[in-house]
């Protein structure tokens, strides 16, 4: 699988990264999370994405005990913190920072993370702060590179005019062919600095695999079908978004592919970015998602792509 550099950092990432968000910090069972992972070593994925608050830690400690039979430089995982853990412990202060990593770390079994990310952006705490924080987290050797995930563009600029602090490399936002809103600012502002995207919901809570269809029901198994997995799809699941994915069959049918491998390749078309996470409760959905990694979409597909999306698009 190919690997793309991350930001200005010495770290290359596989182009398809595999994620916990909804799946492994418990919508599906451990035999299931370690099975996905293991096929994602097969398929040449080796970026494992996950965050602290995916299960309460559940998610960091599936990981820590299935990631062990691997040698840890054979794969790079990130983690982020931002989102309550406890009663108090939320958000980028200081303390926070310290703490988060720490207990991430234990979860996971490590000494470090590859990529330490901040899953949102802390308005109760100087942003001077949060940066000094996560700059000692890198000089304590518990981080390598850094990482922010849907931070305002304002902030985003703030932090890289911040002097004698660590230099975030990568950027985390919604991305998708129904979710383009940061081709307008972010990634415009993260080519200039040296940092690329790693992509969440690249197919749109897999909607963009055309597995829900207008007027049918929800299939069973699936993650809209799931009380635990199907909290932010709803939004997706609407008569004209799920027309306008239907225009997509042709299209993918036309090039040989999937829907999923389709709307991966549209993602990983862009430059800037340098990994799409994707989620999969089965070891073949993996590998299916994998393959996107190879293909490059002929002009004529990208444009019939637009052209099919073009009045549900977010941008």
């Amino acid at each position: 699988m190919d690997q793309r550099r991350l930001g200005d950092s010495d770290l290359d990432v596989s182009t398809i990264a595999l994620g916990s968000w909804l799946t492994y910090s418990g919508g599906i069972g451990r035999a299931r999370t370690e099975a996905c992972t293991r096929a994602a070593f097969d398929a040449g994925i080796t970026f494992f994405d996950t965050a602290n608050v995916y299960g309460r830690g559940a998610a960091e400690r599936a990981w820590g005990e299935i990631l062990a039979d691997y040698p840890r430089d054979s794969f790079a995982i990130a983690t982020k913190l931002y989102f309550p853990m406890s009663g108090k412990d939320r958000g980028l202060s200081r303390e926070q920072v310290h703490k988060q990593i720490d207990g991430s770390l234990e979860r996971l079994g490590m000494d470090h993370v590859d990529l330490y990310q901040c899953h949102r952006y802390d308005e109760q705490t100087p942003l001077e702060e949060t940066m000094q924080a996560l700059t000692e987290v890198v000089e304590a050797g518990k981080a390598r590179w850094i990482g922010f995930s849907e931070w305002p563009v304002a902030r985003i600029e703030e932090a890289l005019a911040l002097p004698g602090v660590a230099k975030f490399v990568s950027s985390q936002p919604q991305y998708s062919a129904l979710w383009r809103a940061p081709e307008a600012e972010v990634i415009p502002l993260c080519e200039r600095n040296g940092i690329s995207q790693i992509v969440w919901s690249p197919l749109a809570q897999g909607v963009l695999t055309g597995k829900y269809r207008a007027g049918e029901e929800v299939p069973a198994g699936t993650r809209a079908a799931s009380r635990d997995m199907s909290r932010f799809i709803g939004q997706w699941l609407t008569r004209p978004v799920l027309d306008a994915v239907d225009r997509l069959w042709p299209i993918a049918e036309e090039a040989g592919l999937t829907m999923a491998q389709l709307c991966l390749a549209w993602v990983l078309r862009q430059d800037n970015v340098a990994a799409a996470i994707v989620g999969a409760s089965r070891p073949e959905q993996v590998h299916e998602n994998a393959r996107a990694a190879d293909v490059r979409l002929s002009a004529d597909a990208l444009r019939a792509i637009d052209e099919a999306l073009l009045l549900v698009a977010v941008t």
